[in-house]
């Protein structure tokens, strides 16, 4: 595993806030449920992918690199913040993503293109396919003489899970007797960082359909970073809030986002942080977690991402009533 410090990317500790409405909502306590706004770390909009990427792109610098390659669905939140890195360190970007051009001209697309990322579309493949369309990348780039870094997709590995279980440290000064932190699980190296640092028992993680066996990753992961003997087995995983698919926008979903937005004034997005809303609150409804035990929502952001969903969008502005009705 790579020693090469992390690079100062982010703004932490982020903060953490009482969602005292929220709780009475999902029909807890006041005092029972907050929310650890890592949609605040800063750089490119927030969210989760930076405390990953002072990691990895720290290691990448480290070893010589003047680019960064990626992968990611075209609403990528680490392929925008991957773009960001770039840009405030003065190094080329370049985004293998799914699909083809054209699909889409808003939300984390429109912010790669502002922070000056290439992108290369490598069709409707699976992740082992995006894994050799970005090797492909980086093999025109060095015959090119460049020198490209292939970070993980997610950015997710025992090494950038390093910087959630940072996240996972500040947690225990800022939430002294936590009981669970709950958080969307994508592609799992910021379930297996707050693992390192709180424990399996811990955390539940909200599967958002992004791997077919997220439970491994995690395990994967998390199990480098710490004593305790993390399986799969061992995991808290909900996998109830997938629905059709990981682009698709299911009605508990609608329903976390229009909760969060309109008792806490907190915007989710529909891939990530609305399925892991939605499972917090199927997980109170079904006793997997109770009022009287201090819960975290782990907000991992993904805010530009809303405006790339055409149906979160159609949904969200249905909300808006005439004066007058």
């Amino acid at each position: 595993m790579s020693q090469h410090p992390p690079v100062p990317l982010g703004t932490f500790p982020t903060p953490v806030e009482p969602a005292p409405r929220l709780a009475a909502a999902l029909g807890l306590g006041p005092d029972d449920l907050w929310v650890k706004r890592d949609d605040l770390t800063g750089l490119g909009g927030g969210g989760n992918k930076i405390r990953k990427l002072e990691w990895t792109v720290g290691a990448a610098l480290a070893e010589g690199a003047d680019t960064l390659v990626t992968t990611g669905a075209p609403q990528s939140n680490h392929a925008r913040l991957t773009a960001a890195a770039g840009a405030r360190l003065g190094l080329d970007v370049v985004l293998v993503l799914r699909g083809s051009p054209g699909t889409s001209h808003s939300g984390n697309l429109a912010l790669d293109g502002l922070f000056g990322a290439r992108l290369a579309w490598a069709g409707e493949v699976d992740q082992a396919g995006l894994d050799r369309a970005a090797a492909d990348v980086c093999a025109r780039l060095r015959a090119g003489g460049g020198r490209p870094a292939h970070i993980p997709f997610g950015g997710s590995g025992t090494l950038g899970a390093r910087g959630y279980a940072r996240c996972g440290a500040e947690l225990r000064e800022q939430l002294p007797g936590l009981r669970t932190a709950v958080v969307a699980l994508g592609s799992g190296g910021t379930m297996a960082g707050l693992i390192a640092a709180l424990g399996s028992g811990s955390v539940l993680g909200v599967d958002v359909g992004a791997l077919a066996d997220p439970a491994a990753a995690v395990a994967e992961f998390a199990a480098p970073l710490t004593q305790e003997a993390v399986t799969p087995e061992r995991l808290r995983i909900r996998r109830d809030q997938v629905g059709a698919g990981y682009a698709a926008l299911t009605g508990p979903v609608t329903q976390a986002l229009r909760l969060a937005a309109r008792t806490e004034g907190l915007v989710l997005d529909p891939t990530y942080t609305g399925r892991a809303l939605a499972g917090l609150r199927a997980a109170v409804r079904d006793g997997d977690i109770r009022p009287g035990e201090k819960t975290v929502f782990v907000h991992t952001g993904g805010l530009p991402g809303l405006f790339g969903h055409p149906d979160a969008i159609a949904f969200a502005e249905e909300g808006a009533r005439a004066f007058g009705e």
